[in-house]
């Protein structure tokens, strides 16, 4: 294998939710002593990059590693471990597979092999590395966001079977072990925020879905400098969500925000203090993204608990950082995946610390504004 090819786990490699939560000190402390100091629980739902082996005869020859690494959000991987390991108030859990396997930040499909024949039907209806909408049928996609193909399909019915099970039981061994983790944990901390309200202690439990987009997308020569539409462009650092609009209040009666829009505004406002920004508008709310399936799953979790909460005091939040990738990567990786290749750079551990000391900071800053 080289630098170049796609990266592969080995075959039928099974993870732990031990080997996938982070926390600070976990050589001196458990699990059950962070969650005592915890009060965010983050997910990165996109940070894994490499690709079951077992999954590598359905792979499309023309991808490079440097396409298999911009489809994920792999920058968030290292930046969101070194955090766990320097702020005793989070508990981070990060996916091991890459979306390729299934994609947790998307409603789990109840028949996966339709939902791929549409997704199909739709590539080959647009033409190869044609524009193509995939909403509604994304979870398993056999075309980059780029519209690059990732997957060799086979043709025949029983081909197609063979590949979904074969995904299926290659997300058993990640993917779903990254989802019931979280969910664990989530409902972990549930119980605990209760316990702080009721001894008069600060309880308030944030979920935070942790997530990173770059402004260009690939060309066929592999550089990532194809611009997106202006209505698509992250800001220069962060986009927070909650389902709101640009104020981070309720933008839909049906669609009810996951995180109260005024915690959300000091939450913005410790991000740009955080991270010294010189223009408030780089950091934005609810702009390009809403947030997706994490923040709304969490959102539903919160208002079954709405009533207990009334009566001990207990506040839930479910919020969706996408961070600018240029601005995690720093712009000596940014130029060279600007230009044509087929490789990824290595992260930065200065850059990575860094970033990890202004998130531990942003959210001690948040702290003091919210009480």
């Amino acid at each position: 294998m080289t630098e170049s090819d796609p990266l592969l786990l080995p075959p039928q490699r099974a993870f732990t939710p031990e080997e996938i939560t982070h926390w600070a000190d976990r050589d001196r402390r458990g699990l059950d002593e962070a969650l005592a100091t915890a009060d965010v629980l983050v997910s990165c739902p996109h940070a894994g990059a490499a690709i079951p082996g077992e999954l590598a005869p359905y792979l499309d020859e023309r991808l490079t590693r440097r396409l298999q690494f911009d489809f994920t959000d792999v920058s968030t991987a290292a930046v969101a471990a070194r955090w766990a390991e320097i702020d005793p108030t989070v508990v981070i859990v990060i996916n091991p597979h890459p979306r390729l396997v299934r994609d947790p930040n998307r409603p789990r499909p109840e028949d996966p092999a339709a939902r791929l024949r549409e997704a199909l039907a739709r590539v080959r209806e647009a033409g190869p590395f044609q524009r193509v909408d995939l909403k509604g049928c994304d979870a398993i996609r056999p075309v980059t966001f780029s519209f690059t193909p990732i997957l060799r399909v086979p043709e025949d019915e029983q081909g197609v079977e063979r590949l979904v099970a074969d995904f299926m039981a290659a997300g058993a061994c990640g993917v779903d072990v990254y989802q019931q983790t979280r969910v664990d944990l989530l409902e972990r901390m549930i119980t605990l925020t209760h316990e702080r309200a009721a001894s008069g202690r600060r309880a308030i439990l944030t979920t935070l879905s942790f997530h990173d987009t770059m402004n260009t997308t690939t060309s066929l020569d592999g550089a990532v400098d194809v611009a997106r539409a202006p209505a698509d462009e992250l800001p220069r650092v962060v986009a927070l969500s909650n389902r709101g609009d640009a104020e981070g209040e309720l933008r839909d009666p049906a669609d009810r925000v996951t995180m109260d829009a005024e915690r959300l505004r000091r939450l913005a406002a410790a991000h740009r203090d955080g991270f010294a920004v010189a223009d408030p508008a780089d950091v934005a709310l609810n702009r390009p993204y809403l947030g997706s399936e994490e923040i709304l799953s969490a959102g539903r979790r919160f208002r079954d608990e709405a009533a207990r909460a009334a009566e001990s005091g207990a506040r839930f939040d479910a919020v969706q950082a996408e961070f600018l990738r240029e601005f995690l990567l720093g712009p000596a990786a940014v130029a060279q995946i600007r230009r044509p290749g087929t490789t990824w750079p290595d992260p930065d551990p200065a850059q990575v610390d860094d970033l990890a000391h202004r998130l531990r900071d942003t959210w001690a800053g948040y702290r003091a504004m919210v009480t």
